[in-house]
């Protein structure tokens, strides 16, 4: 039998024996023109992969945030090893290799997330004191799909790829907005702005209707929007029609913002649900385009368009004024008003125990109003009536008792103001 240290002798020198000659490659081998003929299996695997790596490049991927240069990622599969363990001498051999990119799409996806942006639409804010707008901001959109394929492509021998990438605009912007809201309409009528308390409640009237926005269909109501007319609520005392006669009432004047929004929302083309003429012919507005409100009165119409309007009011010393924004629907409004006949005060009215003239005598005045509609190329679309109304007249007062006669005298012989002809209280 065989000393086991012969035996260990002799597996050392079988070992020595085939790395000096049979693990080594044949002569004459060349592997992609790599001259391997003679060298160790490692060493020749090595020299392979050193000819091979100097023909492959990094993929160099551009994108607007930077470039990303993948090399160290990717993963060089290839068949040297059995090549140089199976050449024979004299063979030139063609390496067979792959390129692989395990982490690929998430690499590429974690790319576009980085240079993508999403767009945002721009937004409104309205209120009593008006718009303001902010802007849209621009998106950018990465070609993903085209990332993979171009990237893909590349992985054999390398090269540069860039990341597709094209902006776009939101739904909504701002221009967008600010042609949804357009001024489709105003209307302004004028009083007395030294009466104070009687401006007060128009301007305050005016303000609680201006920042109303109405949706699509929504309904408005006058008496909702400005609440009862009380001091609690906020107004003064002013005269107002009662009973065919003009009285101090909590609230006078109201009646003047309302037909002045009354004025701006047929001309804006809303559609109108209820309105009420004053009892007797009014100054500011033409006859039947005046909208009377009071506790068992109101104002009211809706948005029959299918987009939202807004309501803007403003009060100054001696005139109010409503405009109406939203977007144009091709058509202009305009508003007719026609007298049809005029109906005579009547006999005065005589009160007892007074002198002169009380009030003037003021005809009374039956009128109707109608709603035109143009196109854009100012033909007449329609001719529609509004309302058809009866003022009544107001018979002329005066005093049974004669007027005092008034003598007459001569500039010359008015008395000299001196100073002694004042007496100190």
């Amino acid at each position: 039998m065989i000393s086991a240290d012969l035996a260990a002798f002799l597996l050392l020198g079988n070992a020595l024996f085939c790395s000096a000659y049979c693990c080594r490659v044949p002569k004459g081998v060349k592997i992609d023109g790599c001259d391997v003929g003679g060298l160790s299996f490692s060493r020749a695997e090595k020299c392979v992969r050193e000819n091979l790596y100097k023909r492959l490049s990094p993929i160099v991927i551009h994108a607007p945030t930077g470039d990303l240069i993948l090399e160290k990622e990717l993963v060089l599969r290839d068949n040297a090893s059995a090549l140089v363990r199976s050449a024979k001498r004299g063979e030139c051999l063609s390496l067979s290799y792959s390129r692989e990119f395990p982490d690929l799409e998430s690499v590429l996806y974690e790319l576009c997330e980085k240079n993508a942006r999403q767009a945002r639409s721009a937004e409104l804010s309205f209120s009593e004191r008006g718009f303001s707008y902010s802007p849209h901001t621009i998106g950018v959109a990465c070609d993903y799909h085209k990332l993979v394929s171009d990237v893909t492509a590349l992985l054999p021998t390398g090269g540069e790829a860039t990341l597709s990438v094209k902006n776009y605009s939101p739904s909504v912007t701002e221009e967008t907005l600010k042609k949804r809201t357009r001024l489709l309409s105003s209307f302004t009528t004028c009083f007395d702005g030294d009466n104070l308390p009687r401006s007060h409640n128009i301007a305050l009237a005016a303000s609680r209707i201006s920042g109303t926005v109405l949706n699509p269909g929504e309904e408005f109501s006058f008496n909702g929007v400005v609440g009862e007319r009380t001091a609690e609520n906020g107004f003064h005392p002013a005269p107002v029609i009662m009973d065919g006669e003009y009285v101090q009432g909590v609230g006078g004047g109201v009646c003047q913002a309302s037909s002045t929004l009354f004025g701006c929302i047929l001309r804006g083309g809303l559609k109108v649900r209820e309105s009420h003429p004053h009892s007797l012919p009014i100054g500011y507005v033409p006859p039947s385009l005046d909208a009377m409100v009071s506790s068992a009165s109101d104002l009211r119409f809706y948005n029959a368009y299918p987009f939202p309007v807004y309501l803007l009011g403003r009060a100054g010393r001696g005139s109010v004024s409503f405009f109406l924004y939203g977007m144009p629907d091709g058509k202009k409004y305009e508003t007719e008003s026609v007298v049809l006949s005029k109906i005579p005060p009547g006999e005065d009215e005589i009160v007892e125990g007074e002198r002169g003239v009380l009030r003037e005598g003021k005809e009374g005045v039956l009128s109707e109003s109608y709603l035109l509609v143009y196109d854009e190329g100012g033909a007449l679309l329609s001719r529609t009536r509004i309302r058809r109304d009866c003022y009544l007249p107001t018979r002329r007062r005066v005093g049974n008792l004669p007027a005092e006669e008034q003598i007459p005298f001569n500039e010359g012989e008015l008395p000299l103001f001196r100073k002694e002809n004042f007496i100190s209280p």
